[in-house]
């Protein structure tokens, strides 16, 4: 069982619906102000010593892992940092940007991140920073960032639309089973995380493949309405952040109230979860990126009880609590 600690970095601050971002050939965004990460080894994620990751101290036990994972449908891309082509068999193609090794050791994690509304993929290296995701990339993990389909309509997501397409999901389903055959990617740590829509998106994927993921950290995320667990025994932990009473989007939509309905719903659903309200209204708050990803270092697949459940660890914003 590997771990990662990634020290507390800056990154910029960015609107989730601003306009005129830096642009590049894809019309992202490239710029972060972060200080140096580190990594580290350890012997399993319950931090008792035995390398079973269950807590109980006997090392006789495997760790939990998804009973039912995806396997690819289409023909598997290349995973090199920059964008790839992935082809599930029943939608059209998807453009994915990677951020990826050259020669990765197995067992790392992958992260799926999905853009806020107006944005783009290149929003990831801004939430998480460049060096966070050069800490992943390092560990033998992946970021993976999808681009919206064209017909997708108005937001970048078919269920911020309201609609019933699997489109991204199945997409996601595709980079899962091609990151675990083609990089080594272990199965135990299959997280996401977005912003506003992308937030939204974050929380449905994890409903809708609650059989398999480990971990989410919603940004101005949540839920309009109780969506139904696709394994209601996986109590996947997440991590639930918002910009307070002014986290409002369109003057209507409001984050605090959507983020802590989904908060209810997985405590009552036994779920470790915990809120942050950064107070900065609806922005991706800065200096988050190290904690949400040390978040999903220390909750890999069926991680109960989670490490935080006694006491947030010192070095989260102030402003996350239990």
């Amino acid at each position: 069982m590997r771990s990662l600690i990634v020290a507390p970095l800056c990154a910029l601050w960015l609107c989730a619906c601003v306009s005129e971002p830096v642009a590049d050939d894809q019309d992202g965004d490239e710029a972060t102000d972060a200080s140096s990460s580190d990594s580290s080894d350890s012997a399993d994620a319950s931090g008792d010593g035995d390398g079973d990751a269950n807590g109980d101290g006997d090392g006789d036990e495997p760790p939990p892992a998804p009973a039912d994972m995806p396997t690819p449908t289409g023909a598997c891309p290349s995973f090199v940092s920059g964008d790839a082509t992935f082809s599930p068999a029943s939608i059209a193609p998807r453009s994915v940007k990677l951020w990826a090794g050259d020669n990765p050791e197995p067992g790392g994690m992958l992260v799926l991140y999905w853009h806020a509304y107006t944005s783009a993929p290149d929003e990831a290296a801004f939430t998480l920073s460049l060096p966070v995701i050069d800490a992943i990339v390092a560990a033998g993990g992946v970021v993976a960032a999808p681009y919206s389909a064209d017909d997708v309509g108005e937001f970048p997501w078919f269920v911020v639309n309201l609609s019933d397409r699997p489109d991204d999901m199945l997409l996601a389903d595709e980079i899962v089973a091609c990151a675990v055959e083609e990089v080594g990617i272990d199965p135990r740590r299959i997280h996401s995380t977005g912003m506003s829509a992308g937030g939204l998106q974050t929380t449905a994927f994890a409903m809708a493949r609650s059989r398999y993921i480990a971990s989410a950290a919603s940004f101005s995320g949540g839920a309009y309405t109780q969506l139904p667990f696709e394994d209601p025994s996986n109590h996947f932990a997440a991590m639930i952040i918002h910009g307070g009473d002014n986290d409002v989007f369109g003057g209507q939509v409001n984050f605090k109230t959507l983020s802590t309905a989904w908060f209810n719903q997985l405590t009552d659903n036994g779920h470790f979860a915990f809120m942050c309200d950064h107070g900065g209204a609806h922005t991706i708050p800065p200096d988050y990126g190290a904690d949400v990803v040390n978040f999903f270092f220390a909750h890999p697949f069926g991680t109960e009880p989670s490490p935080y459940a006694e006491g947030l660890p010192p070095e989260l914003p102030d402003d996350c609590s239990l």
